[in-house]
C-alpha cells in the first residue's frame, strides 16, 4: 500500500502550538523531497513548507515563516509539521505530499482547528 497518512490535528487556542505527522509508507521515503500543503473550506490548496531528501533544509512560504518547522525522520519514514504561534486563519485541513509517479502522492488531511 502506498499512502501518506497525516495525524495530530484537532481544536488549539489562538497563540497555541500543534505538531502533525505524516507517516509514509509503500515506497522510499528517504528518496523524496517532501511538502506540507493545507486547504481551507473555499478555498484554493496552499503551499506551504517543503524539505529536502534528508532533511538537511527547508524552505517556508511567507504566511508560517517563523512560526512552522518542517522536520522528517528517514528510520521511522515519518514527516513533521510543528506548528507555533497558531492564528485562527491557520484553520485549515493540512496535508502532506510526496513527488511520485505523474500526479505525486498526497495525504487525506488532518483538521486544525484554532479558535478561542
Amino acid at each position: 500500500q502506498v499512502q501518506l497518512v497525516e495525524s495530530g490535528g484537532g481544536l488549539v487556542q489562538p497563540g497555541g502550538s500543534l505538531t502533525l505527522s505524516c507517516a509514509a509508507s509503500g515506497f522510499f521515503f528517504s528518496s523524496h523531497t517532501m511538502r506540507w500543503y493545507r486547504q481551507a473550506p473555499g478555498k484554493e490548496r496552499e503551499f506551504l513548507a517543503t524539505i529536502s531528501k534528508g532533511g538537511e533544509r527547508a524552505d517556508y512560504q511567507v504566511p508560517v515563516q517563523g512560526r512552522f518547522t518542517v522536520s522528517r525522520d528517514n528510520v521511522k519514514n515519518i514527516l513533521y509539521l510543528q506548528m507555533n504561534n497558531l492564528k485562527p486563519e491557520d484553520s485549515a485541513v493540512y496535508i502532506c505530499n510526496a513527488p511520485y509517479l505523474d500526479a505525486g502522492l498526497w495525504g487525506q488531511g488532518t483538521q486544525v482547528t484554532v479558535s478561542s
